[in-house]
């Protein structure tokens, strides 16, 4: 495995890429039964670097929520994308996600040159493109995407917490938590939920709904 590059520099792929506009792409939300899938994008001012970028799930809330604010004060230029639950379940998860990457590249301004995209699958896009397995702990401007991507998303679902409450959407995301998959059962899906799911389908089948 490559070892990754010093905080807020670019390791790009290849040669050919420096000097251009590279942007990182992540999601967040792929898991969950609940809320939309949210993508960011971000391309990193080699200027103005960040000290600390790494896998959103390796931070801690308060330190994630200090890089957020670095990040979009520092970056080149950031992005939010969306799928929502509509096109969740008639796209299904993965195609879902990938359209919430190529919105969050397509709204750059500046708009990105080239694009290294965590995992191993790429959106359909106009530019050149790599995907990255494990890239966002990798790959310095997929770290700051996934840090984005995931505040973002956490902010969404406390809303969603206040408009469906019950669920304790607030608390785990909508993931599928002992205490989400109990209210499911008891309360039944409401229209937040994904109901190409299983645990959710099931709920609608034994006759639960809002």
């Amino acid at each position: 495995m490559r070892r990754p590059a010093p905080s807020g520099q670019p390791d790009l792929f290849t040669a050919t890429w420096r000097g251009r506009r590279v942007c990182g792409a992540d999601e967040a939300g792929r898991g969950p039964l609940a809320g939309p899938v949210i993508a960011a994008a971000v391309i990193l001012d080699p200027g103005r670097p960040i000290d600390g970028l790494r896998d959103s799930k390796q931070l801690a809330p308060p330190r994630r929520a200090e890089l957020e604010a670095l990040i979009r004060d520092r970056a080149l230029a950031w992005a939010i994308g969306a799928a929502d639950v509509e096109e969740i379940d008639r796209l299904n998860i993965l195609q879902a996600s990938l359209l919430a990457i190529r919105r969050a590249i397509e709204a750059l301004d500046p708009p990105a040159e080239a694009a290294l995209v965590d995992g191993d699958r790429l959106p359909v896009l106009h530019i050149e493109a790599r995907a990255v397995i494990g890239g966002d702990a990798l790959e310095p401007a997929i770290s700051a995407a996934s840090i984005l991507a995931k505040q973002h998303r956490d902010r969404l679902m406390a809303d969603l917490d206040r408009i469906h409450p019950g669920y304790g959407f607030a608390e785990h995301a909508g993931y599928p938590t002992p205490r989400h998959l109990e209210r499911l059962r008891a309360l039944g899906p409401c229209a937040a939920h994904r109901r190409s799911f299983a645990p959710v389908r099931q709920a609608l089948a034994a006759g639960r709904g809002r």
